[in-house]
């Protein structure tokens, strides 16, 4: 890719969008584009719009010959660094367009509150400056949702998907996922509805907005979107990726106006030394401040298609019941996952429960273990969780008895190969849950010492403990030679796992 340039006020030294980006990818068929009305308002708004922004404009309002956006059905994605100006972009851009046109319905979220806020905060600024003023009817923020209601119908909605914002919606005309990093396809169906019935007269817009994702985050979504880009299978959608070069040194300085446009006419050197203060792990640097993805590693064990066919979020096990708990080495979280036989005699795995830290653990478990009639209870060795009395393995302070599977032993080597063949084989079923996900799609495989091989983390941000903790409880649930925990305590009624 060249050498960015950062354009002269005459515009003569102003690079190609296509060529400056590292990827710049936009469906055929545009016959003319809203953009040359968007910032001719924008001017004399006082919004103004560096080069990057206009060309970037010029294609995301292109319609073809039917009137419609090119992009109404695929949709807008952008994948720029932090400090470029993204957002102030999109804002302007719509606000704009809420006073072009009358009764314009825009839906902005956010995976955080904090963000949604911090925008909301952005764009009243911009509503109160002195010729957009008078077309704002009110600025409002109550119950962490907050919106710009025009004087001609128009509004701008803001609020966090965490929290639900953006489901229930119609008539929506704009929908903008910041932070689209942090977006699964089943939130993304969710909202999506809301632009079914969309009045505008060049059809509906959706904008992914956001940096690369961490191997942790669900950004399904938005990796879907790049996949697609790249692969030149996105004929009605719009992809554009800012980026340094991905072989350069994090802290070489002429990267700056290759992975930033605005620099240093918009952003100067000393934005960037901050944010590179701030974001002092190469990693986050890297993806954050610099737009770099992560390699894209084909090593998955499994692959989201096989895990897929095997998906039954109404699965259950009712028989040869067992948890198994997994635990880093940092002891930062903790995980209990379930495994049994189903009435139908397919297996089950499941997670069962999550949380920050260990000392949970051990309460927990024992819990379900007065309330269940379980098989086993598997723990890795390694984890610290149990205490050995009369040549006997328990839980600390317990009394169940457990059954140990060593990291780098036989057990864990045969427990991951079991997990593995039921999954291929599609013997097993799991519940679809994000976490349990995730921890594969990050999961990868190391040899260990007695052959084979066991689970291990993508990078160090990974974290794969809902995965290793179902593997090896559906390694005690089909093993005879498990140790069976002492029930304590018997109940009457039909227990539940909790």
């Amino acid at each position: 890719m060249p050498t960015a340039t950062t354009p002269s006020k005459t515009g003569t030294s102003t690079p190609r969008l296509s060529e400056y980006a590292k990827s710049f990818t936009f469906p055929s068929g545009i016959v003319r584009t809203v953009w040359p009305r968007v910032e001719a308002k924008g001017l004399e708004l006082g919004l103004g719009f560096d080069w990057w922004q206009s060309q970037l404009g010029t294609v995301c309002l292109g319609y073809g010959a039917d009137g419609k956006y090119v992009a109404t059905v695929g949709g807008i994605g952008m994948s720029i660094p932090r400090q470029v100006g993204k957002t102030y972009f999109v804002l302007a851009m719509l606000v704009v367009l809420c006073i072009l046109y009358p009764g314009l319905q825009v839906v902005w979220t956010a995976h955080h509150l904090s963000t949604s806020t911090k925008t909301f905060t952005s764009l009243r600024g911009i509503c109160r400056r002195k010729k957009v003023a008078p077309h704002i009817a009110a600025l409002r923020a109550a119950n962490g949702e907050q919106q710009a209601v025009f004087r001609n119908g128009s509004r701008i909605m803001f609020g966090s998907r965490k929290m639900g914002f953006g489901r229930g919606f119609d008539e929506i005309d704009v929908e903008v996922f910041d932070e689209g990093q942090i977006l699964d396809t089943k939130s993304l169906e969710d909202m999506v509805a809301a632009t079914n019935q969309a009045r505008h007269e060049h059809g509906a817009l959706l904008l992914f907005m956001g940096t690369p994702p961490r191997s942790s985050d669900p950004s399904e979504a938005f990796r879907q979107r790049r996949d697609e880009a790249h692969a030149g299978e996105a004929d009605d959608a719009i992809w554009l990726e800012i980026a340094a070069d991905p072989d350069s040194d994090p802290n070489d300085e002429d990267q700056w106006a290759v992975m930033n446009p605005s620099y240093p006419l918009r952003t100067p050197r000393e934005s960037l030394l901050r944010l590179r203060k701030n974001l002092k792990d190469d990693d986050s640097w890297n993806r954050e401040g610099r737009g770099i993805w992560d390699p894209k590693n084909d090593s998955v064990v499994i692959d989201e298609a096989s895990w897929g066919l095997i998906a039954d979020p109404g699965s259950m096990a009712i028989e040869r019941l067992t948890l198994a708990i997994d635990v880093p080495p940092d002891r930062s979280v903790a995980a209990v996952a379930l495994a049994g036989r189903r009435a139908d005699g397919l297996w089950h795995v499941e997670l069962d429960e999550q949380r920050k830290g260990v000392d949970w653990v051990i309460p927990w478990v024992a819990q379900v273990a007065e309330q269940n009639r379980l098989h086993a209870v598997v723990v890795d060795e390694l984890a610290g969780l149990t205490e050995k009395r009369r040549d006997r393995n328990y839980l600390i302070g317990t009394d169940i008895e457990v059954t140990l599977a060593a990291a780098e032993g036989r057990d864990m080597a045969i427990a991951c190969a079991k997990f593995f063949d039921a999954v291929m084989d599609r013997s097993v079923r799991h519940t679809d849950q994000p976490q349990s996900n995730v921890a594969l799609s990050v999961a990868r495989k190391r040899p260990i010492r007695a052959g084979g091989w066991a689970w291990n983390r993508k990078d160090g941000a990974s974290d794969i403990t809902p995965i290793v903790a179902e593997t090896l409880a559906l390694w005690g649930a089909q093993n005879d030679n498990v140790k069976r925990p002492t029930r304590r305590r018997t109940s009457s009624r039909t227990a539940v796992i909790l």
